[in-house]
């Protein structure tokens, strides 16, 4: 067989094995006259997901929510598994360990499914779904802890592995506990490169290069244990060398609770940060950039009649290769709003997350929000009550029109939608649509129905012994669908 052949092969073979497997449609004419054709957009056909263990609290509440919304073209049949991960302590009797009982069964599209665990002792999981189940596959862990270290409301998307992470706005302060939770859902070990940033360029650590994790393991990493410098804003840079894996941070404060730290989207010149709670009483911005130049931002923020600078706060310099901070105070001032970070003149990529503090005196809690992707095509936000969930929206760059559906609730109730218009600059706290007969949790699904880049988050609050807890999911795109080449058959190519 020719070189050329098994290049055609090799490239089909990478692309399903990436995006989910889709089939290739046969043409009935062949030969060099034919045209080519546009890629297809179809369903993915296989999705995985990883959750971190949720807690090591005694008191720890947890509820894992699923949901896949209904997508045009998928086949029906469809399953999902989730199997918790080994561990070093489940592995180190070098037993394989026996599935647990799943914590939910999903359910079909358009209809989320819920299930609870109690306790400290929770495992990471790992996720799979298959067929119609597939496509936009969201899941969600989301954690009360009433008292100690963190307490607070808690809440991370499950994510796809993959091999680069950046989380700016972690700490290594004596009132802080942070742990970089790594797990790995193939079947040989991952190795990663876990980089330090401080105000001054890289830090020293002492077991960050060639950290090792087992296969189907989850490893939390306390982030204090690699380096002997007390830093309060400090920028993690995961690099996986072999292999892949899902990383999160789970960042703990004594006075302040705590929150899952999501990693930021990639670095890039221009920077959105949406949905702020419009009564934060203090954000903090924390920004990095792994390039050899130095970056000059504007720093604005997208409220709901337009975008304006907050006094003082104009701009900010991020020396090339460091971490730089800026407090905002009371940014959002009660109204909803988002950041948006721009180049002042050149640009240069950054990486960028906020903390947001609710609340005053000891009854203060902490989120964290980092710097997302728009929502693309579609984009789902799970574990939503009839009470307590805030959805924002906001269109940095011009005018936009999204459709909002919330699904029917996980125990009862009928789907619901409605379109919004978001305008230029603009950041939204919609109306939410009202499921009829709720009962349970429902799903919030957006999709941009113009071309415009939207960003949007949720808000979930929940008062846990007059606590204001809370926590903040954006909406990235789901990845549910993916453009398959269409290939033709040429037999000419044997003879080349």
């Amino acid at each position: 067989m020719k070189r050329t052949t098994l290049s055609l092969i090799a490239g089909t073979t990478a692309l399903a094995a990436v995006t989910g497997f889709a089939a290739l449609t046969q043409p009935t004419d062949s030969g060099a006259g034919t045209a080519a054709k546009a890629a297809a957009v179809l369903p993915v056909e296989r999705a995985g997901l990883l959750c971190p263990a949720p807690s090591t609290s005694d008191l720890a509440e947890t509820t894992y929510t699923s949901f896949t919304p209904v997508t045009k073209g998928t086949k029906s049949g469809g399953t999902t598994e989730l199997l918790p991960a080994a561990g070093k302590t489940a592995a180190g009797d070098g037993k394989k360990k026996t599935p647990a009982k799943p914590v939910l069964t999903p359910k079909a599209p358009g209809t989320p499914a819920a299930g609870d665990t109690s306790g400290g002792a929770s495992p990471a999981l790992i996720g799979t779904a298959e067929g119609r189940l597939a496509p936009g596959w969201t899941l969600q862990e989301t954690t009360e802890v009433a008292a100690g270290t963190g307490r607070g409301l808690l809440g991370v998307n499950c994510t796809a592995p993959d091999t680069d992470f950046w989380f700016p706005g972690v700490s290594t302060a004596a009132d802080r506990t942070d742990y970089l939770h790594l797990t790995n859902p193939d079947d040989s070990a991952a190795v990663a490169d876990i980089e330090l940033y401080d105000k001054d360029g890289p830090v020293a650590t002492t077991t960050g290069d060639d950290f090792t994790v087992p296969a189907g393991s989850s490893e939390p990493i306390l982030l204090s244990t690699l380096t002997g410098e007390k830093q309060d804003d400090l920028t993690v840079h995961v690099n996986v060398r072999s292999g892949r894996v899902g990383a999160a941070v789970q960042a703990l404060d004594d006075k302040l609770g705590g929150d899952w730290l999501a990693a930021s989207t990639d670095p890039a010149g221009s920077l959105v940060v949406p949905g702020i709670p419009k009564d934060a009483t203090a954000v903090r911005l924390v920004a990095f950039t792994p390039a050899d130049s130095d970056a000059d931002l504007k720093v604005q923020l997208a409220s709901p009649s337009g975008l304006i600078t907050p006094a003082g706060k104009e701009t900010l310099h991020v020396k090339a290769g460091t971490t730089t901070a800026l407090d905002l105070g009371d940014v959002t001032r009660g109204e909803a709003g988002s950041l948006v970070l721009t180049p002042t003149d050149q640009s240069v990529p950054v990486v960028a997350a906020v903390r947001v503090v609710r609340g005053k005196g000891d009854k203060q809690e902490s989120a964290y929000l980092p710097a997302t992707s728009p929502v693309g095509t579609r984009a789902s936000a799970v574990a939503n009550t009839a009470k307590g969930t805030t959805l924002s929206l906001t269109a940095p760059t011009g005018t936009a029109k999204v459709k909002v559906t919330a699904s029917a609730g996980s125990e009862g109730g009928t789907a619901a939608s409605q379109t919004y218009t978001i305008k230029t600059g603009t950041t939204q706290d919609v109306q939410l649509p009202a499921p009829a007969g709720l009962k349970g949790t429902y799903a919030l699904t957006v999709e941009p129905l113009t071309a415009t880049p939207v960003y949007a988050s949720r808000t979930l609050t929940a008062s846990i012994d007059g606590l204001p807890g809370f926590t903040i999911q954006t909406l990235p795109n789901d990845r549910g669908t993916v453009a398959v080449p269409r290939t033709e058959q040429d037999m000419t190519v044997l003879q080349k």
